[in-house]
């Protein structure tokens, strides 16, 4: 270690604030003849690896942190940060034993335990997420951020009762707690309770905690119940403490695009974080992935194709640009798939991109490789299952038929009314005006979702207070009973999961106007979707017509050749539709002054 002088200590202050401001250069330009006179010095060689990693050379920046962690192998912040980077590069498998390193040190280093529980939340592991945030969390000495990783982890696992009750026992036992009083709102809007999530949240603020990160969580409280002027504020207010909150950017991006369906106006926010922070490839990577969600996926790679032309561009952003890519150009899409999977390895999104181009561009058989090695890892991701399927209907591959058999699978129910209601008609028109409180009429379709020409409800409507609503899903309880008896049990996708148990994991109410239709797409997190039909427009009842139509077969993805729909259902009031996550699925637009009005839910087995 060198000697610290109070000069070097004014350095090392200076540049800590650089690179929190985002003035890499400077900061790097300060460091190395700190590092060149001071070989040793593990935290100078530490910080100089981030400036350079920031400055687009991870290369020079893992060496540094070797360099650093050979000297000191048991400095935590070392570990983390060189585990952070890895991760970064998809070399997770590399990362994860760094990182347990660093989250089991005597105390656990919190940064290392956050890293390792988002890495876990995001490849589909919650348990493990579960274990590597719960020590500091359930001890009252975690962040927000940590938090809400602990949070999401065991909502993945269907208990999220259990995080509002887990923050409740640590708020009672120290008050005084701001970070836990943030994670008790950050549970109670997982668990469906915005209204109290916004009480805990405006009572912290109150009390001084100015956090970026509780103006977020605060404003997503206020949009799940409809009050959106003051979540906008909360969520100006949040970046204008923190501009490169990529939650709140996003968050403000899609509230601005429901409300007035500009482009222009819905990145304003972050074109004004971008020309304070140009060289951050996050930001610019929202950006694009808001343009792409409002269906301009050509002017997203546009925003990005400069940045991934770079010979260092980080992979996540080259994957970014293929995702974009992919909608128009899957060539383009396969060759930046090609140059991020050799530097993630072991990085799902990177593989995951480069099957569904090959599909694009007529490498059926790569792709389906790919596919198989995905699945080994994720066997009921359903998005995979849609791409495997979709290869094997394009090699005329009889699984093709036995997983997508959509007579046998595709089926319609008429739903009973529930008690009180002695009749149907009665129970849909108190359903129908309940719903149409939700949707804002003036409003625009939520980015990131199939729906065109109409609204999207943003609560989870399976935990409304609504006696109608609450009666509807009661009364799907009898179909889904009944499907799963149909379905019986197998080796497949879908039957291999029947256990007899299941629970609902998330709803949604859609208003279609005219010229409405939801593009085709499969529901990743599901087991089993829907579309129930609450009101339909009366030319929809002309068997002659297509208009409004469900239909099953016809994939989002460019294929080599072209795949149509091969099954559609004609909507009835009053039905309710069942069949597997992984089918692809859209609407035929129609035309009517009337509106049509459905409720969509996702179910997977209840362990």
């Amino acid at each position: 270690m060198p000697v610290t002088t109070p000069a070097l200590i004014e350095s090392m202050r200076r540049i800590s604030e650089l690179l929190r401001t985002g003035a890499y250069r400077a900061a790097h330009d300060e460091l190395e003849p700190i590092v060149a006179a001071n070989p040793a010095f593990v935290e100078a060689l530490r910080l100089l690896a981030g400036a350079k990693q920031a400055l687009g050379d991870p290369a020079a920046a893992e060496e540094l942190l070797r360099r650093a962690l050979a000297l000191d192998p048991n400095w935590m912040p070392t570990l983390t940060t060189l585990g952070e980077l890895l991760l970064g590069n998809g070399r997770g498998s590399e990362a994860e034993p760094l990182l347990q390193r660093a989250a089991a040190g005597a105390p656990p280093y919190p940064r290392a335990a956050l890293l390792l529980a988002r890495y876990y939340n995001d490849t589909g592991r919650p348990g493990e997420a579960l274990a590597a945030a719960a020590p500091l969390c359930l001890s009252g000495k975690a962040d927000a951020e940590l938090a809400a990783q602990h949070i999401a982890a065991l909502a993945t696992l269907g208990r999220q009762e259990e995080a509002v009750a887990a923050y409740r026992r640590i708020m009672s036992a120290a008050p005084d707690n701001l970070a836990a009083a943030h994670a008790l709102a950050i549970a109670l809007n997982t668990a469906g309770q915005p209204a109290e999530a916004a009480q805990v949240a405006q009572r912290t603020l109150a009390r001084g905690h100015q956090s970026a990160a509780l103006h977020n969580t605060y404003a997503r409280s206020l949009i799940a119940q409809g009050a959106l002027d003051r979540a906008e504020a909360a969520l100006r207010k949040s970046l204008e403490l923190e501009p490169r909150l990529i939650e709140a950017q996003t968050s403000l991006a899609q509230l601005v695009w429901m409300r007035a369906g500009d482009l222009e106006q819905a990145t304003a926010a972050l074109e004004q974080a971008l020309q304070r922070f140009p060289g951050d490839d996050t930001l610019r990577a929202a950006k694009a992935a808001i343009l792409q969600g409002a269906g301009d996926a050509r002017g997203a790679y546009a925003c990005l194709a400069p940045a991934a032309a770079r010979a260092q561009a980080p992979p996540m952003l080259l994957i970014r640009a293929g995702l974009a890519a992919l909608e128009f150009d899957p060539a383009t899409a396969v060759e930046l798939a090609e140059r991020a999977l050799p530097l993630l390895s072991d990085n799902a999104p990177a593989r995951n991109l480069l099957a569904a181009a090959q599909l694009g561009v007529g490498d059926v058989r790569t792709a389906l490789a790919h596919c198989e090695r995905l699945l080994a890892d994720a066997p009921d991701d359903q998005y995979l299952i849609a791409l495997q399927t979709t290869g094997w209907r394009l090699l005329g591959d009889e699984r093709y038929a036995q997983l997508c058999d959509y007579r046998n699978l595709v089926l319609p129910f008429e739903l009973e009314p529930p008690p009180p209601w002695r009749d149907l008609a009665s129970f849909l028109a108190e359903v129908r005006a309940s719903l149409n409180r939700l949707h804002d009429p003036s409003g625009h379709a939520l980015l990131f979702q199939s729906l065109r020409h109409g609204t999207e409800t943003t609560a989870d409507l399976t935990r409304s207070a609504d006696p109608a609503i609450r009666a509807l899903f009661s009364a799907f309880a009898a179909p889904i009973r009944r499907y799963l008896e149909h379905v019986g049990h197998g080796s497949d996708p879908l039957r291999r999961r029947n256990n007899g148990r299941w629970r609902f994991n998330g709803s949604w109410s859609v208003r279609l106007r005219s010229s409405g239709f939801h593009t085709n797409h499969v529901h990743p997190r599901g087991w089993i979707s829907s579309a129930c039909y609450i009101e339909l427009p009366d030319s929809m009842s002309d068997p002659r017509s297509e208009e409004g139509v469900l239909t099953f077969g016809q994939p989002s993805l460019v294929t080599t050749p072209a795949l149509s729909a091969e099954y559609s259902v004609r909507p009835a009031v009053g039905m309710l539709v069942l069949f597997p996550s992984y089918f692809w699925h859209g609407t035929v637009p129609f035309h009517s002054d009337q509106a049509r009005l459905t409720v969509a839910f996702d179910a997977v087995p209840d362990r």
